[in-house]
């Protein structure tokens, strides 16, 4: 069965949530890198519901990074710290997974946690506003 427009952003806000969730847990519980990491995931899946209603799919993580720029910054429709905050986790979690040379420092999960945070609230706030579509 395919899912509507609506379903799909709304499914992927809620995937959004979950992983900001995680971040704040795994940021209380000591592991920067992942909550680093969650925090990425969390803006990831909140700029991909905004993408959906530009017709761009995100199948990549590089989609996001190039997408989101093209179609949502330079248009004016967000603010360009968004796209800024969504470019630099990206990189900060590639290095927290996968360079094992990099460590981070609780201040930048903290960053990491509460910059992921206002930006899904921004994502949330400009599908209500702009689609009308009402989150919990």
């Amino acid at each position: 069965m395919e899912q509507s427009l609506s379903e799909m952003i709304t499914a992927q806000i809620n995937k959004a949530v979950e992983k900001l969730d995680a971040a704040k847990s795994l940021l209380e519980s000591g592991f920067i890198d992942d909550a680093i990491s969650r925090a990425y995931y969390c803006m990831f899946h909140a700029a991909s519901a905004v993408l959906l209603t530009e017709g761009v799919s995100v199948e990549s993580h590089s989609a996001p990074k190039t997408m989101f720029g093209l179609r949502l910054v330079k248009s004016g429709k967000i603010a360009a710290k968004y796209g800024k905050w969504l470019n630099k986790l990206k990189d900060e979690r590639e290095n927290s997974d996968y360079d094992v040379f990099t460590s981070f420092e609780e201040e930048d999960a903290i960053d990491a946690v509460n910059e992921a945070e206002e930006f899904l609230v921004e994502m949330k706030r400009f599908l209500h506003e702009n689609f009308g579509i009402i989150f919990k």
